[in-house]
């Protein structure tokens, strides 16, 4: 696939201009976007992911165009899933709704930047060193695992992290508007916005380790992964405001995320033994046996993992609403004890 710098420059100059042009339009005056503004531009950015996937196969050929629909969807299940967290830390930091549009602005720019320098670290070393393949389907089969069978219950205001910066700065009980920081008798302080920026940092930096090898079990493309992951985030910010309580109803999409990972992981190991050059495996030379998985079979079943998820997740939760009077409870009592 023939990417010029040029189109590099433009691809990147295009995504930039794509949140400049959120932040001054949707997120600047703080305010709590109708569901019909939600779902309008969640449909035009899906719709736009689909033209360029349509584009990249009529102008580079239907393998890289499949690669990019495959990575697509990939990315798009794991920022659903990175959104759930999302929320998680917008209710326990009690972010009013109104201003919880800045906070995930500021939470998807931070998950791009973060994925965009995995991306050019990834694309460097997988040039050079071919059993990265290995470390890479083994890291994804351990992140499948935890995703299917580890803790999901910690609690987002008591990480180590957010627990130093409480040390180290002084913050006020309550938000001031949206604003980072007040000056409160002659001092400046920060608000809770801050630790809720913190902890969704931190999240975004352990869904960029998970997203980046799996994204790679799929394509060795760096341009694909990079606007599969960009295309993935956009648009997030208006998704997580018209699904709402949708996403507490989701609870197999752990399961089909680890389902997922698990098959690119098993993927890149296939693929790391077809290109094999560690000394002690077949002599470094290339394992015959081992299969090339076609991205046609990859695009169908990350597709058909992700419905049944979904399907299956829908009919557990019928009739269920997320929230309740507790989880108001226990909202106010995050917020209580951010400065304890």
């Amino acid at each position: 696939m023939a990417i010029t710098p040029a189109i590099w420059g433009i691809t990147i100059a295009v995504t930039i201009a794509f949140f400049v042009f959120e932040f001054f339009i949707h997120v600047r005056t703080p305010h709590e976007p109708t569901i019909g503004e939600s779902a309008r531009w969640s449909i035009f950015y899906i719709a736009l992911a689909l033209v360029f996937g349509v584009v990249i196969g009529l102008t580079s050929g239907w393998n890289f165009g499949g690669e990019y629909f495959a990575g697509y969807l990939t990315e798009k299940a794991l920022s659903i899933d990175n959104l759930f967290v999302f929320l998680l830390i917008i209710t326990a930091f009690a972010v009013p709704r109104k201003y919880q549009q800045k906070l995930l602005m500021i939470g998807i720019v931070i998950a791009l930047v973060l994925r965009g320098g995995f991306i050019a670290v990834g694309a460097v070393v997988i040039e050079n060193f071919s059993w990265i393949f290995y470390f890479m389907g083994a890291l994804l089969l351990f992140l499948a695992w935890q995703q299917a069978f580890g803790n999901h219950d910690s609690k987002p205001t008591e990480g180590r992290l957010l627990k130093l910066v409480r040390r180290v700065l002084p913050f006020t009980d309550d938000y001031h508007g949206d604003r980072l920081s007040v000056r409160v008798d002659g001092r400046r302080m920060m608000t809770p916005m801050v630790l809720a920026i913190v902890a969704i940092g931190v999240v975004d930096l352990v869904f960029a380790i998970d997203s980046i090898p799996a994204i790679y079990g799929l394509t060795n493309e760096a341009y694909i992964v990079f606007t599969a992951n960009a295309f993935a985030l956009m648009g997030l910010r208006q998704l997580y405001f018209l699904v709402g309580g949708l996403l507490e109803r989701l609870v197999y999409l752990a399961q089909g995320l680890a389902v997922i990972l698990a098959f690119i992981g098993v993927k890149l190991t296939l693929h790391a033994l077809k290109v094999n050059e560690v000394p002690f495996i077949n002599g470094g030379e290339s394992v015959g046996w081992a299969p090339d998985i076609p991205i046609w079979f990859s695009l169908s079943f990350i597709g058909f993992t992700i419905a049944v998820a979904t399907v299956l997740s829908l009919r557990a939760t019928r009739g269920k609403k997320g929230g309740d009077a507790d989880g108001v409870a226990d909202t106010e009592e995050s917020v209580r004890s951010l400065h304890r």
